[in-house]
């Protein structure tokens, strides 16, 4: 059989397959379907210095090949993810990504700092997040904005660090030099493309947001090109995610420039996807004689 470890700024996954931040909880709900050691690692739901109630509803609403969300971060704060979620998910024999997210990168910093003396194996700093002191824009958005909340949690934080980058932007590639640049270890990438939808009975829009998150199917080949863009504009290690829902969407991923990869929307209409896309990538490797599923990473041949 293959080896489907993957190696991530320093931290070893069992394989590359890795439940996305927001789309997976805790986790605790998909232990009756299966043991979470199975699972490459976990990236838990993006966690806040104080509890988000989130937006209010609706804040789901289906799409063409996908899904848009405006559920806003909801979550019981760093408090609450120390005391009862990050106890239990120590014990699943599993890599746990500990997704940050704050309004400004003073909290960003407070996040890691606390979360650095934990036994979490990794960081993942969300960028995507309202810069309250930036009049509402994201901090993923301009390099400057971007490099500055990396540099202050580089600063107080020893843990591997992964930045998750939006794509909502002129050039992604610009973005992750800028935070490259500043110690992050490596990328994720790409965060919700913003949509809307509208009822035209009522004329209007279907969340009470107006706007969300735009993930599934549809996002592929974006998530694709980015991850392919990026892989080849940086020397950190890239996870890639959007629009996974099959092996084969994992193994083209990883083609494309990923070490690893993460898988959001899929699950909400699988919740067996996640181990049916490890099962699936080791047939392929079994299939093409491929010992390390590491060896797929960025070989891709471009025209």
């Amino acid at each position: 059989m293959a080896d489907l470890r993957v190696k991530i700024a320093g931290v070893e996954f069992k394989n590359p397959v890795i439940p996305a931040s927001g789309a997976f909880g805790y986790g605790r709900e998909y232990e009756r379907f299966y043991p979470l050691s199975k699972l490459g690692g976990i990236a838990v739901k993006g966690t806040t210095l104080h509890r988000k109630d989130g937006n209010p509803p609706p804040r789901i609403a289906e799409t063409p090949a996908g899904m848009l969300n405006s559920v806003g971060l909801q979550n019981g704060g760093l408090e609450k993810f120390l005391k009862f979620e990050l106890p239990n998910l120590l014990t699943k024999d599993t890599r746990i990504i500990a997704n940050i997210a704050g309004a400004t990168a003073e909290e960003c910093a407070e996040l890691a700092a606390r979360l650095d003396t934990t036994a979490v194996d990794m960081l993942e700093l969300n960028i995507s997040c309202p810069n309250v002191k930036q009049g509402g824009a994201a901090f993923g958005t301009s390099c400057q904005s971007a490099a500055e909340v990396t540099k202050r949690v580089r600063a107080v934080t020893s843990k591997p660090l992964m930045v998750k980058l939006s794509p909502n932007v002129t050039s992604i590639t610009e973005i992750a030099a800028a935070v490259e640049a500043e110690g992050a270890d490596a990328l994720s990438l790409i965060n919700t493309l913003l949509g809307m939808r509208i009822d035209i009975r009522t004329r209007r829009p279907i969340l009470k947001n107006n706007v969300g998150g735009l993930s599934g199917p549809a996002v592929f080949p974006i998530a694709v090109r980015m991850v392919w863009q990026v892989a080849n504009a940086v020397k950190i290690p890239v996870v890639g995610m959007g629009g996974i829902s099959t092996a084969e969407d994992a193994i083209e991923m990883m083609m494309a420039g990923a070490s690893a990869v993460q898988v959001g929307a899929a699950i909400f209409q699988n919740p067996y996807a996640p181990l049916e896309i490890i099962e699936g990538m080791a047939r392929w490797c079994d299939e093409n004689a491929v010992a390390l599923i590491s060896d797929i990473t960025g070989t891709v041949q471009p025209w």
